[in-house]
């Protein structure tokens, strides 16, 4: 992933190749970090974790508010590496990533009363949260290689499926993933309130649960046991895998655009 961030290639010739990656390009990989784990630490402020990776959280060993203040001090350094590349199109579309994660928290915190619409609320959701920030940064990398625009939207319809298809597979493992030391799903997500991806296709029982947050008692066992006895998790993975396929009719888009380029 990281290497289509890069964009590796010789407008030239087109050869994906990591001596001629700019040293622009290159930060716009830095950044697209930087924005990330920025992300995460406020994540962990907002769900109150104490851990992460089987590490403790900045908010737990620092307290919320110097959590906060390295959010914040993280986001600064890469808005002034941005401002370094001195481009204002790559400015702006990773600005967009940043205005994105905010309203894709915004998102998060609430869910749609009419249960159609609430897989479309997820999916906006997490193309806002996670799916942007891949999209836009491969974007960005492409406006710096290349003037075509038709290699941008490439890059971006390339990111975004990925970072869909990610976000819907960590869905997944949220429910089918064991820890070492309970020997069971560990149900994180649950447990915030969130629901994902496999929790929307489910038995009718759960609209109210999704609704009330699966705050009631025994309401995440319960939830657990409705996904497991349905068909949510082969579904959720499915539609990822049509999104992985996506991303791959992009990066044969990719492809064909540079045989044109090279005949």
């Amino acid at each position: 992933l990281y290497k289509f961030y890069f964009l590796m290639w010789c407008p030239k010739h087109c050869f994906l190749l990591t001596r001629n990656v700019q040293a622009s390009q290159r930060a716009i990989a830095l950044i697209a970090e930087m924005i990330h784990t920025a992300s995460l630490v406020h994540d962990d402020i907002i769900d109150d974790a104490s851990s992460r990776r089987g590490k403790h959280t900045v908010n737990k060993i620092w307290g919320e508010k110097k959590a906060v203040l390295a959010g914040d001090l993280i986001l600064s350094a890469a808005s002034i590496a941005l401002a370094r590349i001195g481009n204002t199109t790559v400015i702006s579309i990773l600005t967009q990533v940043i205005e994105d994660l905010v309203r894709g928290e915004f998102l998060q915190l609430g869910s749609k009363e009419n249960e159609n619409e609430r897989f479309a609320h997820y999916l906006e959701k997490t193309f806002k949260k996670t799916a942007s920030l891949i999209a836009n940064s491969c974007k960005a990398v492409s406006v710096l290689g290349c003037p075509d625009p038709a290699v941008h939207e490439i890059a971006y319809q390339y990111g975004k499926n990925v970072g869909i298809a990610f976000q819907l597979i960590g869905g997944v493992l949220d429910f089918t993933s064991c820890s070492e030391q309970m020997g069971k799903p560990t149900s994180a997500d649950l447990k915030l309130g969130l629901a994902t991806g496999p929790s929307y296709l489910h038995f009718p029982e759960m609209n109210a649960m999704i609704m009330r947050r699966f705050g009631s008692p025994g309401g995440v066992d319960r939830a657990l046991q409705y996904v497991l006895q349905s068909d949510g998790v082969q579904q959720t993975t499915y539609l990822a895998q049509r999104y992985c396929h996506k991303a791959v009719n992009a990066s044969y888009s990719f492809q064909r655009w540079c045989s044109q380029e090279t005949n």
